[in-house]
This record gives structure tokens, sequence and C-alpha cells, in this order.
């Protein structure tokens, strides 16, 4: 197993920096089981560095997540965008499959796995790791970050980044929150999928550290306003735990000020929260 580790660090130093490479991330699981987490890593000219975990909406990894990667890349970061999806056999989790609430607490076991993991690589400097969560991801980034729904032994983040997350999964959590870090809710003003009055409602049952919570609110947009290229459409068959019943439809669809705006905030967020090392 040494040898086996000796290799891995190896490998990873003889990569270009620039490279995206396929990884796999070990989830620990009851009766001495491993579930393994394919993910995309994507490192910087310049390592070690702060890292940024980023876990995707119910239609699996997409391309915003791959380009929000690629941008963190490019201003110093590695970031790892974790496919919780295909070691479970999910394909798709929008429709017929919309998740429990049990999956979603299932699922945030791969947040904190994610980082125990990035903190044994020679590329990540220890301990300074954002989580980023986008739509069904964000609402698990929500879960990990705001209260202790779920025990696990790895350190806090320096912060989470949830983007048009769905907020109803923190129904769950009990009437007086606090957030384990800093926390950035960015949302679209349309969003009838994860609205915005859903979010409200969690924030407002923040009893202990509410400054460390950021909102905003870009004016205009609908859920998935990162999508660069795609018209605004109607997803009829889509679940929705905003509805009554959790059912169904919803808008989704580029809104490209807002995206230009969301980089912006991302960018600041970090910028405070992780810095780089100039």
């Amino acid at each position: 197993m040494r040898l086996v580790a000796l290799c891995a660090v190896l490998l990873f130093l003889a990569l270009p920096a620039s490279a995206q490479q396929a990884v796999r991330i070990p989830l620990p699981l009851e009766g001495n089981r491993t579930l393994m987490l394919p993910a995309q890593l994507y490192l910087p000219a310049k390592t070690p560095a702060p890292a940024v975990t980023i876990f995707h909406g119910c239609g699996g990894p997409g391309v915003n997540n791959a380009r929000m990667a690629q941008l963190l890349q490019g201003w110093g970061y590695v970031a790892v965008v974790v496919d919780s999806f295909s070691p479970r056999g999910i394909k798709d989790a929008c429709g017929r499959n919309w998740p429990t609430q049990q999956v979603a607490e299932e699922r945030a076991l791969d947040i904190p796995a994610t980082s125990l993991w990035l903190n044994t690589q020679p590329f990540v400097k220890g301990s300074q790791i954002v989580v980023m969560g986008y739509s069904y991801g964000g609402g698990v980034a929500l879960l990990s970050g705001m209260n202790k729904v779920i025990e696990h032994k790895a350190q806090s983040a320096r912060g989470y980044i949830l983007v048009y997350p769905d907020c109803a999964l923190a129904d769950a959590l009990g009437p007086q929150l606090r957030p384990r870090a800093p926390m950035l809710f960015a949302m679209a003003e349309l969003d009838d999928w994860t609205p915005v009055t859903q979010c409200q409602a969690v924030i407002d049952r923040v009893v202990r550290d509410r400054e460390e919570i950021e909102t905003r609110v870009y004016p205009g947009a609908h859920h998935s306003f990162d999508a660069l290229g795609l018209p605004i459409r109607y997803l009829a068959g889509v679940g929705n735990r905003s509805k009554p019943g959790g059912c169904c439809g919803a808008h989704y669809g580029a809104h490209e000020p807002a995206w230009r705006a969301f980089v912006e905030d991302v960018k600041d967020f970090l910028a405070r929260r992780l810095p780089l090392d100039r």
C-alpha cells in the first residue's frame, strides 16, 4: 500500500500543473465498505494551493461545473468536481428520482470525504478548502455546513458557496441554526425551482454568527443562470420541493449578466475567505 501511495504522489508531481485529471475519492461506509467517488481534478500552475470542491445538481456533473472549475484553476486554486451519482447508480435525479431527505443526507458525506482526501494531497494547502454546491448539491452543502446533521471527523471548510441551492433540504435542521463557516448564497430573483424565499426562511432561523452569511440575488435571472447559451425554458416533469407535494415543474436557463456578477462575487468571497499567496 505504501508503494502504491508513493507512486500516486510521484504521478501527480510528474503531470503538468495545468492538466485536468480523473481521480477517485474514497468514502468509507458501514460494514467496512468503501465507495469510490469519481472526480475531475484541476490543478493551477502553482501548487500547493487552496482548494474548492464542487458538488453538482440533480442532473449530475455539468458543463457549468467544469466551466467554474476552469475559472478557479486559472485564478490559482485547486478545483475538484465530484461525481456523486455514478458510484450510486444514479443517472438523473431531476424527475421521477427526485432525491429524498435521506438520500441527500447520505450524499452530504461526500463533502467531508473529499476534504479529507484533499488534505492528504501534496498539491493542496492543508485545511484551506471552500465547498461549492449547485442546486441540489447546494442543498447538500447546506446540510453539511449549517448544522451538525451528519457526524464526521473532517475539519470545517473555510467557507461555503451555495449556488441557487435547494434550501428546502434544510427544513430538517431544526428551528435554530448556526453556520459552521462563512456562507455565500448566490440566488436568482425569478427562480421557481429553488426560490429565494426558501433560502431566506433558512437564514431567518440562524441565531448565531448570522453576520457570516452573505446573500446575492441576481435580478431577472432564473435557475441555472450560469448555463450559458441555454434559453429560458419550462421543464414540466421535474421534481420541485417548493411546490405542494414536491411536484412539479420549473423554469431554468441562462442569464449572462447574472453569470458575470456571480463570477465576481465568487472571486471576491474567495479572496477574503481563501486568499492566495502573491
